[in-house]
């Protein structure tokens, strides 16, 4: 019993000394953390936590309902859940490839037990245990450390996948708001002349070509209102699509309120380098090229051990019975059935050199592969940025074309529309072609409102922080610009026609952008007063 014990106290202090020699293996690991690295803790490899940037993003957000569905995105994703569960996984395979591997304990029963001088071998119990080069284990971690990160980093990329695409269905739901309103006012304009029309032919003065082109163009507007209501309630459905929203269940609060005003002044302008450097800051997609990277390179440092040696050390307690013979019985040995004790050593002699280095080539392949897919990336948001660097400004003079000069050439070119029909100069055909062109270039100008604002919205998913809109390379937009009595201005983007009685111009008032959308504005002299006006002259 005594030497059993002993085998055992020294099995207990072999695994004792393999747990430490893993531990050991851990001195020198990978810490992640949001700050740069301590200069006091050297032996410490930091990294860069890519969480945070989506929440960044989000915080910068002005407008409380956006904010407020881009959270709800967050929330509920189903793809970004399933990401995150992927990462926290992996978060746990770390402590599992840098243990030992779990010790052998053996036990052979002596069916034929085998004499010795001592006795016979009834029993014999083997504990071992392997034991790797002590770096592998270090490696070994931090690969799966590194793998972990990345795939930390490629949640929060989809994060912000999720958050820009959220961002441009949004304003493309605001830019559908804003067109039915201007087709619900539009509508409200021809069912007016439409009756002023057949007024005027009432009384002789008109033409029937006129209502009927009229009534066509009444339909043709109330289709185009249906068309956008379906195009609405797409992206409607898209949008509770990223939040994980079922169909039964309550839906996301979609009422953007109107397009954003651009920036009214230029305060500054960021060169496309710059952009660039806070790409590479602040995009998760390169911290995950760079997670990747690292892991190729000690991956590649592993397949180099592999032509190092692995040792297995073992115990061995053996059960001897005394002799029963009549020579053992009569005359006893020394140490007449006294157990036996042993001790085992091992070595892994890696002979097959062509594979090791088979492993390497391969290892090296695949840090060049992690290194032209991190270059890639760098290429892709380069390529973007020059393309938002390109169309930005294009889409800033576009929306200052339309905004403070089409718009008031069409309202110019209506007015005079409107005097001509009510002299009786101009037919119901040539106001409605002047209330054609009005009515498109508010349309085209929204437009451009809309893809600015998504623009701004694609510049700071590709950055991946948010970004001062003066930033994106815009010239100022003019301001409150005065015009003659009777024309409109420019007021933040919008044009602000006078109020209803300040101007008698034979058509219903109008205001930028239309309030009361769907109900039609009080006539204050009118058509029909001026076709009252026209049949009493005849």
């Amino acid at each position: 019993m005594e030497k059993l014990a002993t085998s055992l106290a020294l099995g207990f202090l072999l695994l004792a000394a393999g747990r430490g020699i893993a531990q050991g293996a851990q001195d020198q690991k990978i810490q992640i953390q949001d700050t740069p690295e301590s200069p006091e803790s050297p032996q410490t490899e930091t990294v860069q936590d890519p969480r945070g940037v989506s929440e960044r993003l989000l915080s910068g957000i002005a407008e409380p309902g956006l904010r407020q569905v881009l959270a709800e995105v967050l929330a509920g994703n189903p793809e970004i859940a399933a990401a995150e569960a992927r990462a926290r996984a992996a978060e746990h395979r770390a402590p599992q490839v840098r243990a030992l591997p779990d010790p052998t304990a053996a036990v052979t029963a002596f069916v034929s037990s085998p004499e010795t001088r001592v006795g016979p071998q009834r029993l014999a119990v083997t504990l071992s245990q392997a034991l790797p080069w002590l770096s592998k284990l270090a490696d070994r971690e931090r690969m799966a450390v590194w793998e972990a990160l990345a795939l930390r980093a490629e949640v929060e990329a989809m994060r912000l996948g999720k958050l820009t695409e959220a961002r441009r269905l949004w304003w493309e739901i605001a830019f559908l708001d804003v067109v039915t309103g201007i087709q619900r006012e539009k509508r409200v304009h021809l069912l007016q002349h439409e009756e002023a029309a057949r007024a005027r032919y009432a009384t002789g003065v008109g033409e029937s070509q006129g209502v009927v082109k009229l009534q066509a163009e009444i339909t043709r507007v109330e289709a185009e209102l249906l068309d956008l209501e379906t195009r609405r309630a797409t992206r409607v459905a898209q949008v509770q699509g990223l939040a994980g929203r079922l169909p039964g269940d309550e839906p996301l609060p979609l009422e953007p309120g109107g397009l954003p005003d651009p920036p009214t002044e230029a305060v500054g302008t960021a060169e496309p380098k710059a952009l660039l450097s806070l790409a590479e800051r602040h995009r998760p997609e390169i911290a995950a090229a760079d997670a990747g990277l690292e892991r190729a390179r000690v991956a590649r440092r592993l397949a180099e051990k592999g032509k190092l040696p692995d040792f297995t050390v073992g115990l061995t307690y053996t059960l001897v019975e005394p002799r029963s013979d009549l020579p053992g019985r009569l005359n006893p040995p020394d140490r007449n059935g006294e157990d036996v004790v042993g001790i085992q050593g091992g070595v892994r002699v890696p002979l097959w050199r062509e594979r090791i280095a088979a492993g390497v080539r391969e290892a090296a392949e695949m840090e060049t592969a992690a290194t032209e897919a991190r270059r890639g990336i760098l290429v892709g948001i380069e390529r973007r940025l020059d393309d938002l660097g390109a169309r930005l400004p294009l889409v800033r003079k576009r929306l200052a074309l339309f905004e403070e000069v089409l718009l008031l050439q069409a309202e110019e070119a209506l007015r005079s529309a409107e005097a001509g029909y009510v002299s009786g100069r101009f037919s119901a055909l040539d106001l409605l072609d002047a209330e054609h062109v009005l009515f498109d270039t508010r349309i085209a100008a929204a437009r451009a409102r809309a893809d600015h604002a998504i623009a701004l919205a694609e510049l700071d998913g590709e950055i991946g922080t948010p970004l001062h809109p003066s930033q994106a390379f815009f010239p100022p937009l003019k301001k409150g610009r005065a015009h003659a009595k009777g024309e409109p201005t420019n007021v933040g983007g919008q044009l602000a026609w006078p109020r209803a009685g300040e101007r008698c111009s034979g058509l219903p008032s109008r205001a930028f952008p239309p309030t009361g959308w769907g109900q039609a504005p009080p006539l204050h002299c009118g058509v029909h007063e001026a076709s009252r006006r026209g049949a009493d002259h005849e």
